[in-house]
């Protein structure tokens, strides 16, 4: 499970001196190797009471818009 916090640390690290990172497109990767564009991301609130986690983000996603080449390799 990712938490906000390590989300922010390790946007930080890819995005601090890179402009191919600033400019890279941003997808999730489904289990099956489905790739998926990111639409949006928004805090919710819980309603649980008693529940230790208050709030959560949540990404939004929808198919490619356009598919892209095969990966090369991971950086």
């Amino acid at each position: 499970m990712l938490k906000g916090k390590m989300l922010r640390q390790t946007l930080d690290k890819f995005l601090k001196n890179s402009e191919v990172s600033k400019e890279a497109r941003v997808q999730v990767c489904l289990p099956n190797g489905d790739l998926y564009d990111i639409t949006g991301m928004h805090l919710m609130e819980n309603k649980l009471l008693g529940y230790r986690e208050t709030h959560r983000l949540v990404i939004t996603i929808d198919t490619e818009k356009w598919t892209m080449g095969k990966v090369l390799k991971k950086l």
